[in-house]
């Protein structure tokens, strides 16, 4: 009995060990302890962009309050206050929310891609899977907490930028539905974050390189960005068509067509040359050679016989653009985050 005993007794305590898992607590802080820096660094590059928004934001507000008070609005006075707003603050309207376009894909590359394919380019992950962590819970201690943090530092950023960006919404410089500020405003940052973060870290699992899986990502991102401003948004919700001349500023137009006799004649806002000499002369002939105004053209046409139609989606449809966007990120990014768990257990030692 005590030759078994002695024989049993360290057998049974070796399986004990190897069937006790690392606790998610334990798993977290190493996660922490692994990736304190890339955290720290990210932290301080979005506090940095918060504080200049901040400032920015409040030299912005007090600029447009003059705008907002100055009564009557029509005054030539007026004209000028919001011409001086316009002047010397035009460059901030596209040059900003062209900035803060690339921090999603830099932290993508940054953050999500060396996330794995550091430890696999170095050979440190055979360490990690004998410790009693497991391929795929080693995988998700990775990569849940990091995606919350940075998905949610990026939501309290497109917050700070919302407001900042108030004035320029207001004076119809951006628009609800401008393609440089849409996916800045709302949940979009944070959603557009979280899925370069998922694009990263697969491009680390896939390609096993830190400087590859880099490229690979910021290249990922930037199509993925492209094909949803380009090709995907405008067709969230069927479009509104009219044929009222004065559709509301704030309204994204999608295309402008014109018809005769219930028949296509051409697209765009304005027709071939021809047809503007022919029936629109003294348009074309305006004091001082200046372009005329689309609302100009579009009465003179209107009336031989042409009717304009507008496809357009109204700014009342923004929340739920949004949230069409940020679900369909989510599930990709669920998706992509699920595949790289995936190729991590099906991958060998």
């Amino acid at each position: 009995m005590t030759a078994q005993t002695t024989l049993t007794t360290p057998a049974a305590q070796q399986d004990d060990a190897t069937l006790r898992a690392v606790p998610w607590r334990r798993m977290a802080w190493i996660t922490w302890r692994q990736h304190r820096a890339a955290l720290a660094g990210t932290a301080a590059f979005l506090s940095a962009l918060a504080v200049y928004l901040w400032l920015a934001g409040l030299q912005l507000h007090h600029a447009y309050a003059a705008v907002t008070t100055c009564h009557p609005s029509t005054s030539v006075v007026c004209a000028n206050t919001t011409n001086d707003f316009l002047s010397a603050h035009d460059h901030a309207a596209n040059i900003i929310p062209g900035l803060l376009q690339a921090v999603p894909a830099l932290i993508g590359a940054f953050v999500g891609a060396p996330l794995l394919a550091r430890e696999l380019e170095t050979g440190t992950f055979r360490y990690a899977w004998t410790q009693g962590f497991g391929r795929r819970r080693w995988t998700l201690a990775k990569l849940v907490p990091l995606a919350f943090v940075v998905t949610a530092a990026a939501g309290a950023l497109g917050v700070l930028f919302s407001w900042y960006n108030q004035p320029f919404i207001a004076d119809g410089q951006n628009g609800p539905f401008t393609a440089i500020v849409f996916d800045l405003r709302g949940i979009g940052f944070a959603a557009w974050t979280l899925t370069a973060f998922a694009i990263g870290a697969l491009a680390g699992i896939l390609i096993r390189r830190v400087v590859p899986a880099i490229v690979a990502t910021l290249a990922a991102y930037t199509a993925l960005a492209l094909v949803a401003a380009n090709l995907l948004r405008r067709h969230y919700l069927t479009p509104l068509r009219t044929i009222k001349l004065n559709v509301p500023a704030s309204a994204w137009i999608t295309s402008r067509w014109w018809t005769k006799d219930g028949k296509f004649a051409f697209a765009g806002s304005r027709p071939p040359f021809n047809l503007i000499q022919q029936f629109c002369p003294s348009v074309t002939s305006t004091p001082g050679n200046k372009k005329p105004s689309f609302g100009t053209f579009a009465q003179c046409i209107s009336q031989h016989g042409y009717t304009q139609w507008t496809r357009y989606q109204p700014a009342s449809r923004f929340w739920t653009f949004q949230w069409i966007e940020g679900g369909w990120l989510l599930a990709l990014s669920a998706m992509l985050i699920a595949a790289t768990v995936w190729l991590v257990g099906r991958r060998a030692a």
